[in-house]
């Protein structure tokens, strides 16, 4: 699961949910103008499937806002809160990386066609971020903070940069190349004006107790060609009952641009 920030943590709690297939080249639009100077609202929230069988819910709430810088834009994103509805002893070890980055903004640059993303001083970002989770694991005695410190220390540099700018490619349609083409296998296209809707199945498995129980991915993104940004994705597995006539949701993801939200 790659959702971003959150994926390091749902990682190390819950099951892992099956490998993402070889994604294709990022969807064309119109045009890149994100809006400048507009304070945004982003909410990632993933839910999935514990291991007492209920659904973990986990989000993230970011504040946005855009700039220019040269030719191309800058994009600053705050993470303000975190919330959860797992229980209080889960909820601790699932925030205990990100509560740290909690008010932190994390400054990218991205090119004037949106087509890179590039967070600026990566490298103080995470440095402040194990300092301030070993800071917190030693004064309240958790444990969970202290493996976390030391699990982000231990990753690459790409890949903790890959966790940091996941959401924010996410966001930008010419860096997203989870976007599926026109013309491609179970894809769809519909327009309502200035809104393009692509939405695709997938067909997998998910290995469950030793067996390969059939899987179905169904994922949506919501454009707005004008600004070049996803407003809205949302994806869904499902475990296919036998005989097909049901389905059990194993995991969710959404993500969600709020345009008129203020910070």
């Amino acid at each position: 699961m790659a959702a971003g920030l959150g994926a390091l943590l749902l990682a190390a709690q819950l099951p892992a949910s099956p490998p993402p297939a070889s994604p294709p080249t990022p969807v064309a639009v119109s045009q890149f103008a994100p809006p400048l100077g507009q304070p945004m609202a982003y909410h990632v929230t993933t839910r999935r499937l514990g291991r007492d069988g209920s659904l973990i819910s986990f989000s993230l709430v970011y504040a946005l806002q855009w700039q220019r810088a040269g030719r191309g834009y800058q994009l600053v994103a705050t993470l303000r809160r975190i919330d959860s509805d797992a229980r209080p002893e889960v909820a601790r070890a699932l925030t205990a990386v990100l509560q740290p980055l909690v008010g932190e903004p994390m400054t990218y640059l991205v090119a004037p066609d949106g087509s890179s993303i590039d967070l600026v001083d990566a490298e103080g970002l995470w440095e402040r971020a194990i300092a301030r989770t070993q800071a917190l694991g030693a004064a309240a005695g958790q444990g969970e903070a202290k493996q976390m410190a030391a699990l982000i220390a231990a990753l690459p540099v790409e890949q903790r940069n890959e966790f940091a700018t996941a959401d924010i490619r996410a966001l930008v349609v010419p860096a997203n190349n989870a976007i599926p083409a026109p013309g491609g296998t179970n894809v769809s296209i519909r327009y309502d004006g200035a809104i393009k809707m692509v939405a695709e199945v997938e067909r997998d498995s998910l290995a469950t107790e030793g067996e390969g129980r059939p899987l179905e991915i169904d994922k949506l993104w919501t454009i707005d060609t004008l600004t070049g940004l996803v407003a809205r994705e949302q994806r869904q597995s499902w475990i296919v009952e036998p005989g097909g006539d049901a389905r059990t949701l194993v995991e969710e993801r959404i993500r969600a641009l709020d345009p008129a939200a203020k910070k």
